[in-house]
Parts: structure tokens; C-alpha cells; sequence
């Protein structure tokens, strides 16, 4: 058959039967891709060697910055698909090259390496570097002719979509394997892609191999620009060893401080987080909403579930004034929710936080755990669908959102401060639901447990002049030991919020 793949920059828009761009013909299909990785799999792992290490380590992020991808070299540049595709180089930060062929019906055919797809900003690096060195990754731009991107492949087996607000932040990753535990975590890769586009598509497929020391898989991503941007994600995994912890769906994100922090930090701005919390709807139609925390040492929390609607690692805060950031744009940032294809039984949703003092660390992550064991030889398959946006695409609308957290001193303001230097106030902002028809009424009661310590001073007002109803309560517990909080709204026997939870450090805090 005739493959054509126009649109390669105008000038270069010919058959790829004569283009040395292109290898070989082959034929594709999704399970032609699951039997390579289950066949894969029977194979001890082989680890792919990253070329020319010597010079590749020395393209460092300002050398990054001055390699551009040529615009006439464009993947489907000349306008007849939607959505153009350019090619990442190699760099020390992502240093082992993947395939990537272009898919036109039943056949695909792999883009070749050249040193004249980049512009190396007047270096010497293309004659440097080998002939055959390979891409890192790949961007899907917003346009024919626009130069910027919506969805883009790069690194292990993260990806990242701008979402709602052309932002990039939180990240996503096809599998995660031991992470959080006493033993080294992996990072499976991505080793080849196929790219999928008919002409008159409005989306884009995207088909990948994932290769790793203990599993296989191959994935089928299918992204598509909604109310931001939707990836649908089927995979196939094959376990190649026992697997002690396996993460499905994780997402990666940063979380410095927030209005629930006080931090002892130089950094002027009020917050700086791609996400403030975890949110989770439970298999029983539970709505949760844990504010996440800069710990002070690696913690990992687990909320235990069975066939779950769906979580995410959440942005709510979407004021400039939150975090007068006009350079990151934190307030533009991406939530990723999960939204589960058929049901995932029993397991649970963790969370893993890890200290930081900065902001170019990504401390945050979060994924879907079965409780089953997973082991050497099993079968896996995987589908579910990540909503990139600003909120969650299924806001609850039966309760009402919590909006704010701040922790601070206990006692009352205006007064001396109580005795008791370790006793703090909690202060909880709740708006939406049901409670944006209730009239101010001194009958809503907070209800509070903790694991530990004593709850006093628990009482509820509707902010005045707003439709925000605050939770204000204080609690004191001696010690250093971490406390686990939890609170809702209710008024005579029904549920008016979703359940606030906190992991609270006493001695974590700065104190004024």
C-alpha cells in the first residue's frame, strides 16, 4: 500500500516510500503491540544503555533551552491533521532515546534520528553527537504553526497535559512500581511509541511499550482537548517479577506550602503548590478532601476502598491573589483526576508526601494500590480515564466543598494566649451543596475526631457577607507524634459536607 506521510514541514511534504526519514514499513495494531510486550515479558530485562553519555550528560537545562526542534520539520505540520507532533532530544535529564513511528492504517513506519530535525543554537553538539542517537519524546501542539503544546511524552513513562489553561504542572506516569518503599523504586519506560492521527480525526492515539525490570505493558492512550484535556488510557501489563507495591494511575505533583502552612521559608510568595490536595469520591459515594502537607519526613497514607468513582490531586485554589506568582502561573496549574473504567475491587488510594525546601522537586504522589498481590506471571489489564482541568469533572453537588484550610494558635483572638503553647486552632471554610441554601443558624455542628489530643471550642458560623461556612475548633496534644484529623458538617442527622482529613504534626510547625 501507499504510506504517505505529508505535512513533514511543507517542503519536505512527499511519499515516505522516498523519504529517508522513515525506516521500513511494518504492520501495527494494538494486539500486534500486546503480543510484543507479552513475549517481552518471557525475557529477563535488558537495560538500554544511554548513547553518547558522555556528551548527552552535558546537555544540562540551559543547554536544554537553546535546542529547538526545527518548525519545518514538523511532524503533520502542513495543516491537514489537527494536531502537529515535534520531537525531544536527548538531554542529561532524559537520556534514553525511544522510538517513535508514525501509524497510517494497519502500517507504521519509525521517524528516523538526523541532526538537521534541531537547531542547535550555533554549537558544535551535531557533529558531536552519533548519527543514530534517537528522540527522548515527543509534544502534540495546539495548532498548525503555533508553538504551543497541550500533551507531551518525555522521561521514564511520565506524561503531562497544559489542561484547561495551556499551564503545564502536575504529571502523570504509566505505572509505578515500589515507590515509597525500604527497597529502590523502578521506573519502567516507555521504550517506543506509535503515533495515530487520521486526517479527520480531532484527536490524537497514542500507543506505547512499556519495558522495566519486573512487568511489560503495552498502552493505548487516546487524548482528546473537552473542558481542558481527556486522556483515555487502556493498558495491558505483564509481570515479569513480583511486584510488592504496584501503582496504578499515579500522578506526580509539588506541593511546597500552603494557606494551611505556616513554613520558615525566605520565598515571598504566599503559596506555591501544582496541587493542594488529594480528593477522593469512594466506592460508597464518600466525598474526601485531605489538604496535602510538606511532612517532616517521608510519609505514606493509605484510604482503603473498593471499586472507588474516582480521585485526583486537586488545584482548588485558582485566585492570582493565592499566590501573586506572574512567572510559574501556579494558579493555572492542572488538576488530574481519575476516573475508573469498569470496577477495580478491592485496594486502596495512596499517598505519598515527602519533604521539601524547594519548588523544582516534585514531593507528591498519588495512585491506586489492588490489594491482591501482584505476581511473576500474572496478567493485568487497565482502563480509566485522566481529566485534566481546573476541577474535578464530577463536583459533588450533595455536599458542600471544602475550600480553605489554616491551622494557627488556639485560644481566642483578641485575648492572651491559653497556657497551653502546644494547643492550635483549626479553622475549616466550606462552600457549595446544600449549604449555599441554608440562612446563617448556629444549629450546624462540626463533627471532629482525632486520633489523639482534645477537641475544644468546636462551633460553625456562615462567614459574613459571603456564602463560605467556617469550622473553627481547637485541639491539644502533647507530644511529637503525628495526629490524624477528621471533620464534616451536619445538621440534625444529615450530612452537609465532604469529610475534611489532616495528618498533623505538632512539632513540624513554625510558631509565632
Amino acid at each position: 500500500m501507499a504510506f504517505a506521510l505529508s505535512g513533514i514541514g511543507t517542503p519536505h511534504a512527499r511519499a515516505a516510500a522516498n523519504d529517508q526519514r522513515y525506516g521500513p514499513p511494518q504492520p501495527f495494531d494494538f494486539d500486534r503491540l500486546t503480543q510484543q510486550a507479552a513475549a517481552l515479558a518471557k525475557k529477563p530485562y535488558a537495560a538500554v544503555q544511554p548513547p553518547a553519555a558522555d556528551i548527552v550528560n552535558k546537555i544540562d537545562f540551559d543547554a536544554v533551552q537553546k535546542i529547538k526542534f526545527r518548525a519545518d520539520r514538523t511532524i503533520w505540520g502542513d495543516g491537514a491533521r489537527p494536531f502537529p507532533v515535534r520531537l525531544f532530544h536527548l538531554d542529561k535529564f532524559n537520556a534514553l532515546p525511544v522510538r517513535i513511528n508514525l501509524v497510517d492504517g494497519a502500517i507504521a513506519r519509525q521517524i528516523i534520528y538526523s541532526a538537521d530535525d534541531f537547531d542547535y543554537d550555533g554549537t558544535d553538539l551535531a557533529a558531536k553527537l552519533p548519527p543514530d542517537l534517537g528522540f527522548s519524546g515527543f509534544r502534540v501542539m495546539n495548532g498548525p504553526k503555533v508553538e504551543t503544546d497541550w500533551l507531551a511524552f518525555q522521561g521514564a513513562s511520565y506524561f503531562r497535559s497544559s489542561g484547561q489553561e495551556n499551564q503545564y504542572g502536575a504529571s502523570a506516569r504509566g505505572i509505578a512500581v515500589d515507590t515509597a518503599l525500604s527497597s529502590k523504586e523502578e521506573f519502567p519506560h516507555f521504550a517506543e511509541f506509535w503515533l495515530d492521527q487520521p486526517a479527520a480525526a480531532s484527536s490524537i492515539t497514542i500507543y506505547a511499550l512499556l519495558d522495566g525490570p519486573s512487568l511489560t505493558g503495552a498502552y493505548r492512550v487516546a487524548a482528546k482537548k473537552a473542558t481542558g484535556v481527556i486522556t483515555e488510557v487502556a493498558a495491558k501489563l505483564f509481570i515479569r517479577n513480583d511486584i510488592a507495591r504496584l501503582g496504578i494511575a499515579p500522578m506526580t505533583s509539588m506541593y511546597w506550602y500552603g494557606q494551611n502552612e505556616h513554613p520558615c521559608t525566605p520565598d515571598w510568595r504566599p503559596q506555591i503548590h501544582d496541587s493542594d490536595g488529594l480528593a477522593l469520591w469512594t466506592g460508597s459515594g464518600e466525598r474526601i478532601w485531605r489538604p496535602l502537607i510538606d511532612p517532616p519526613s517521608v510519609q505514606t497514607n493509605s484510604f482503603v476502598d473498593q471499586n472507588p468513582k474516582g480521585f485526583g490531586l486537586l488545584q482548588r485554589d485558582r485566585d492570582f491573589a493565592d499566590y501573586q506568582d506572574d512567572s510559574a502561573f501556579y494558579n493555572r496549574r492542572p488538576s488530574i483526576w481519575v476516573e475508573p473504567i469498569g470496577g477495580w475491587d478491592a485496594g486502596a488510594v495512596q499517598l505519598v508526601e515527602i519533604p521539601t525546601d524547594d519548588e523544582i522537586h516534585d514531593n507528591i504522589v498519588a495512585f491506586w494500590t489492588p490489594k491482591t498481590s501482584v505476581k511473576a506471571g500474572n496478567q493485568l489489564e487497565l482502563n480509566y480515564r485522566l481529566h485534566w482541568q481546573n476541577d474535578g469533572p464530577f463536583p459533588p453537588t450533595d455536599v458542600a466543598s471544602v475550600v480553605a484550610t489554616r491551622v494557627g494558635r488556639g485560644g481566642v483572638p483578641g485575648q492572651p494566649a491559653p497556657d497551653d503553647k502546644d494547643k492550635r486552632k483549626f479553622v475549616i471554610d466550606f462552600a457549595g451543596g446544600p449549604l449555599a441554601k441554608i440562612a446563617p443558624r448556629y444549629d450546624v455542628e462540626p463533627v471532629v475526631t482525632v486520633s489523639r489530643g482534645k477537641i475544644s471550642h468546636g462551633y460553625v458560623i456562615k462567614v459574613v457577607g459571603t456564602e463560605t461556612w467556617r469550622a473553627l475548633f481547637d485541639l491539644a496534644a502533647p507530644g511529637n507524634e503525628p495526629i490524624q484529623l477528621r471533620c464534616y458538617l451536619r445538621l440534625d442527622g444529615k450530612t452537609l459536607t465532604e469529610t475534611w482529613l489532616y495528618q498533623y504534626f505538632p512539632k513540624a510547625q513554625c510558631r509565632p
